[in-house]
C-alpha cells in the first residue's frame, strides 16, 4: 500500500492488477521502433518488459481522504464480470475490496466515487454481485461522472455493433448506479469537496475528465487515461489504440502535462507502475518525468 500526503489530503493507491498488458507495438498507433528503443533504457523493467515486448500496466484506484470527505477516483475492473474478448478483465476475482478495507475504509464510508471515464477498467467496482443482482458497492456514495461520457456510453450500450464487453460494462457497472439514483452527472468545473475540481480531458473518450487536487500550496492531477504508460510523457504525441478522438487526445495530453509543469502538480495516472506518480519537467518540446518515490 502506498500513501502520500498532498497538503492536508491523504492519497492512497489501491491496486487491483499489476503486470504485462498489451504489446507496445500494438498499443500505440504511432509506434515507431527506433523512437521507442531510444526510451527503452529507462522504461525497462518497471514500465516495459523487453522479452515479451509488452507494456507493464497497473490498474488501481486512488483513495482520497480530505478533512471533509472520503473519495475514490476510478473503480478498476471489478469481480465476477463477463468481459468477452478482453481476457485480462474477464471474470476476475481479486482482493481489491479487501485492500480498500486494509487502507481503513469500508465501502459504507465512501462519500464520492469519481469516474474519469466509463471504460471497462475504471468502473468495475462501481457495483458488486449480490443475490444475483448488480448493486452499488458504495451504498452511501454519489457516483460523479461526465454527463457527456454517460450520454455516449448509454447510447453505445444499445447499439447492435458495440462490442459485448462494452455493452456489459455499461449494463452491469454504470446502469445499476443510475437506476439507484446515485449517479451525479457533471460538467467541467464541478467541485467535489473544496479541494477537488473536475476538468475536461476529452479525447480518450468523448467526456473523459481529469480531477485536479489543490490543498494548501500542493497540487496534483489525477489524469485517468489521458496517459497510459510513462513513455507518453516524452512521446506525448503517441495515443493509445483506445483513444476515440486521436487529435483531441493528443492536445489534451500536451495541455495536461504543461499544466503539471506550470503548477508543479504531481501527475497521478491510473495505469503507471511503481512508483506510480511523478512530477513533470519541460525541455523544449519534450516533457520528462521526475519520479515521486
Amino acid at each position: 500500500m502506498q500513501q502520500r500526503m498532498i497538503g492536508d489530503v491523504k492519497v492512497t493507491r489501491i491496486e487491483e492488477i499489476l503486470g504485462p498488458g498489451f504489446p507496445a507495438r500494438d498499443f500505440f498507433p504511432e509506434f515507431d521502433e527506433a523512437t521507442f528503443r531510444a526510451e527503452e533504457h529507462w522504461l525497462a523493467p518497471n514500465y516495459y518488459q523487453p522479452e515479451s515486448g509488452k507494456l507493464i500496466a497497473s490498474i488501481h484506484s486512488w483513495l482520497v481522504e480530505t478533512p471533509q470527505h472520503t473519495i475514490l477516483i476510478d473503480a478498476c475492473s471489478g469481480n465476477h464480470k463477463p468481459r468477452p474478448g478482453m481476457p485480462r478483465f474477464d471474470m476476475l476475482d481479486t482482493p481489491w475490496l479487501d485492500r480498500l478495507r486494509a487502507a481503513g475504509v469500508a465501502p459504507e464510508k465512501v462519500d464520492f466515487v469519481m469516474c474519469t471515464h466509463l471504460h471497462v477498467d475504471h468502473v468495475g467496482w462501481n457495483t458488486k454481485l449480490e443475490n444475483g443482482r448488480w448493486v452499488p458497492t458504495f451504498p452511501n456514495a454519489k457516483y460523479v461522472m461526465s454527463r457527456t461520457d454517460h450520454t455516449h456510453w448509454a447510447a453505445e450500450a444499445k447499439a447492435p455493433e458495440t462490442a459485448a464487453y462494452q455493452v456489459n460494462t455499461y449494463n452491469d457497472s454504470v446502469l445499476p448506479v443510475v437506476e439507484a439514483g446515485k449517479a451525479l452527472l457533471v460538467e467541467a468545473g464541478h467541485q467535489c469537496d473544496d479541494c477537488l475540481t473536475v476538468r475536461s480531458a476529452a479525447g480518450h473518450t468523448p467526456g473523459h475528465i481529469r480531477v485536479d487536487l489543490a490543498s494548501g500550496s500542493r497540487r496534483a492531477i489525477f489524469s485517468g487515461d489521458a496517459l497510459h504508460n510513462p513513455v507518453q510523457v516524452p512521446l506525448w504525441r503517441w495515443n493509445s489504440r483506445f483513444c476515440a478522438d486521436q487529435a483531441e487526445a493528443r492536445l489534451t495530453r500536451h495541455d495536461l502535462l504543461a499544466d503539471c509543469v506550470e503548477t508543479g502538480a504531481l501527475l497521478m495516472p491510473a495505469h503507471f507502475a511503481s512508483p506510480h506518480a511523478a512530477y513533470v519537467k519541460a525541455k523544449g518540446d519534450r516533457f520528462d518525468l521526475a519520479w515521486d518515490a
